[in-house]
């Protein structure tokens, strides 16, 4: 197969971005052939990567999808995929993943918007037909969604017709619904998966409606609402965020026509918004004013920020951002940022090529000197012995 041609022709039918690798040569990227804007990053392939297609994100808010080109040294990667429009934070999380320039802002954000929004049980049916077309090979949502598997009688009957009284009545208690918006507040992944494993999802809500699928599509409703309501927002997830993404499930869930697919999309559902709460989630002794600095800080660390803009971020004076800072952090606003700065020079000294002069200006340090000086003070080493160090380290 014409691997380059393929992956051109999947890009030009879908507008999902692709990029088709050799080890770790890019062969071909749609992201770069839009914006005509160099490669800053190196594309990572996990070493253990199974044989058939899986998900890679590094934000919950961005993700990829990859499928092996089997018995060759050829990956595939589809994506940027969002789940919701691009937002200030997401594009500049997807400049920091990808080490790109503020520089280059405006154009990567007109190609990101271009992109159509998509959820991840769409972007498994995507990565199923790719890897049904270049590896003559089916695969499942099972393989995407391992911890929730319904049965053949979840799939084939009413939800809840197999259900004992007993179940029934232990399972749809409000202490136990209570218990899984308390999970999704808390942003706890690992003990939502606990949870999901005792309590099956298909069984999470009062009878509906006489038809199976009317049925599954009504709970999933209901399910979603309640957690955007009582989990998501008071765990700090955004109220426009939270909405916009009730809405695309919502939409997409109307669209399915078997049971399968709608648990399974719940699921992913309950996972993303407990993702986001985590991620959203305000640590005890920080007030919210203060959480939501340091967040637009840390996203921002490749912009010429200032005490101003996150005064201005939160809607309040700079001496009330520079009083709470230091009262609860014990440091000023602009020595935090000092502070995100550098610690994102150490993972890019560590992680990537770039040079320190890219450095410096992705950094948005008014010189290479004065970003050597301020590295040099924070860690007692300048930049090029804390790459060679660590390189000797790993």
């Amino acid at each position: 197969m014409d691997y380059l041609n393929f992956c051109k022709s999947y890009f030009s039918a879908t507008s999902i971005p692709v990029n088709l690798l050799d080890n770790v040569n890019i062969l071909y990227s749609s992201v770069r052939t839009v914006t005509n804007i160099p490669q800053y990053n190196d594309y990572y392939v996990p070493d253990d990567l199974p044989n058939f297609p899986c998900f890679s994100h590094y934000d919950p808010s961005i993700e990829y999808g990859i499928v092996r080109v089997q018995d060759t040294s050829i990956h595939i990667v589809i994506g940027p995929v969002f789940e919701t429009e691009i937002t200030p934070e997401i594009l500049n999380a997807y400049l920091r993943e990808n080490k790109i320039p503020f520089s280059e802002r405006d154009k990567i954000q007109d190609f990101l918007c271009s992109i159509p929004r998509m959820n991840q049980l769409q972007l498994a049916k995507h990565l199923i037909f790719l890897h049904q077309a270049i590896n003559n090979e089916t695969c499942e949502l099972s393989h995407f969604f391992p911890d929730y598997t319904p049965s053949a009688d979840d799939m084939a009957t009413n939800t809840r017709s197999n259900i004992g009284d007993e179940a029934k009545e232990y399972f749809n208690t409000y202490s136990n619904e209570l218990r899984l918006y308390e999970i999704i507040k808390m942003g706890n992944e690992e003990e939502l998966e606990s949870y999901l494993n005792q309590i099956p999802l298909s069984i999470l809500a009062k009878p509906m409606a006489t038809s199976a699928l009317r049925q599954a599509k009504n709970m999933f409703i209901s399910t979603i609402t309640n957690i955007v309501m009582i989990g998501a927002i008071p765990g700090g997830v955004s109220t426009e965020v939270a909405f916009e993404l009730m809405g695309q499930y919502v939409q997409e869930c109307e669209k399915l026509q078997s049971i399968h697919e709608i648990e399974t999309l719940r699921y992913n559902m309950l996972v993303k918004f407990c993702q986001l709460s985590g991620k959203s989630h305000i640590p005890l002794g920080v007030s919210s004013d203060v959480f939501n600095s340091m967040n637009f800080i840390r996203s921002h660390t490749n912009e010429p920020i200032t005490v101003t803009d996150v005064a201005d971020n939160i809607e309040h004076s700079t001496s009330y951002v520079t009083n709470c800072f230091r009262k609860e952090l014990g440091i000023s606003p602009g020595a935090y940022i000092s502070r995100c700065k550098l610690e994102e020079a150490k993972s890019l000294l560590m992680y990537t090529n770039m040079s320190l002069t890219e450095i410096s200006n992705y950094l948005c340090y008014s010189s290479q000197s004065y970003f050597q000086n301020a590295f040099k003070k924070k860690f007692q080493l300048t930049p090029l012995q804390y790459r060679k160090k660590m390189q000797r380290i790993n």
